[in-house]
């Protein structure tokens, strides 16, 4: 499989053959991300505008706070901090409500700086799938062995740029769909065998098998999150 900067991240998360590769590429670019922000960028004024008009969500505070200095943080909060104060919330109790302040601050509460530039980033990384699959027969063998793609990221791939697909369209929806559906119909056979086993006619039975995560890999395939398993000793019942 030929190699170039653009292919290199998208090899290195679909080789592993494990869970969704375009979940493990938007961990991967959130994760850089946040360093950004954290290291070499926070001092950037273009960038440092933007995160104080922005903001964050939790899931990118609480990555940023992870990988990131405790004092890097704290800079960036501390001038976040005082946007909303002067532009935002207007301190004095005498003054009426001003609602484009409200609608100003309804929209801070919705929007993150690092949500804005994986959803750009994603949809750029979709088109470089796209490119690869069409163009590299060794490519389209990787993608064929995923074991799944989640519902987000079947929709990012079948949506973006379908132009750009061309005539590869229809057989690039087959193949995604195999992956998309084929595990979609295995999660919800688990779910109901998870069922079962609370049925009395299956109450001495401790055959669990691959039922017993099935919610959690449920919540994964539709979010894109994968909520902490329960512990492999333990009777779900």
């Amino acid at each position: 499989m030929q190699e170039n900067i653009c292919s290199i991240p998208i090899n290195d998360v679909f080789l592993p053959r494990q869970g969704c590769p375009m979940c493990r590429m938007r961990q991967m670019l959130e994760e850089r991300k946040a360093e950004y922000i954290t290291g070499s960028a926070m001092m950037e004024p273009s960038v440092r505008i933007k995160t104080n008009e922005q903001g964050f969500c939790f899931r990118h505070f609480d990555m940023m706070v992870r990988l990131g200095k405790r004092l890097s943080n704290a800079l960036i909060l501390e001038s976040h901090l005082q946007l909303i104060e002067e532009e935002l919330i207007p301190m004095e109790a005498s003054k009426k409500p001003d609602k484009k302040r409200l609608a100003a601050l309804d929209a801070l509460t919705k929007d993150c700086f690092i949500c804005r530039d994986i959803r750009q980033n994603m949809e750029n990384m979709a088109r470089i799938v796209h490119a690869m699959w069409i163009s590299e027969p060794e490519f389209r063998a990787l993608y064929a062995e995923q074991p799944f793609i989640c519902l987000e990221h079947f929709s990012l791939l079948m949506n973006v740029d379908q132009k750009g697909l061309g005539k590869h369209y229809q057989a690039f929806y087959e193949a995604t769909s195999r992956l998309t559906g084929g595990y979609l119909r295995q999660l919800r056979q688990d779910v109901h065998n998870f069922c079962t086993m609370f049925d009395y006619r299956s109450s001495e039975s401790d055959e669990w098998g691959q039922t017993k995560d099935s919610i959690e890999r449920s919540i994964e395939f539709l979010t894109g999150e994968a909520p902490v398993p329960p512990s492999a000793a333990s009777d779900p019942r």
